[in-house]
């Protein structure tokens, strides 16, 4: 079998077509979800009008429902910010060379209390 091959001129639309494709930010896809609530035009109107397909409205609109669905339910996990992470991490790294110096000190009073000083042979 052959492999089939894409024309130059319909690779050419289609890198025209993913480098002019419109990207909606959060606050734009919500304006539209919230436009097509009321009811008072179509959803294949409302669509015709932002230039975006049914099934595209239909997924945010999911989206923006289970969202506030979550919240309403008490879930406000959110994304910790890197300076968060790195902050917990640094922290945690303290803590745990706080621990091993504890587990030192325990040991080595253990050891000197038994009067053995470990060094027998």
């Amino acid at each position: 079998m052959r492999k089939a091959t894409k024309s130059p001129g319909k690779k050419i639309v289609e890198d025209i077509k993913r480098a002019t494709r419109k990207h909606y930010s959060s606050e734009e896809k919500i304006r539209i979800v919230l436009d097509g609530l009321p009811g008072e035009d179509s959803i294949a109107k409302l669509c015709r009008r932002e230039g975006i397909s049914q099934g595209i409205y239909y997924k945010w609109s999911k989206d923006f429902m289970e969202a506030g669905k979550r919240r309403l339910a008490g879930d406000t996990a959110r994304s910790a910010t890197t300076d968060e992470v790195k902050e917990l991490r640094r922290e945690a790294k303290d803590l745990k060379e706080v621990v091993a110096e504890q587990m030192l000190e325990l040991r080595l009073l253990k050891k000197s209390m038994l009067g053995d000083g470990g060094d027998r042979e």
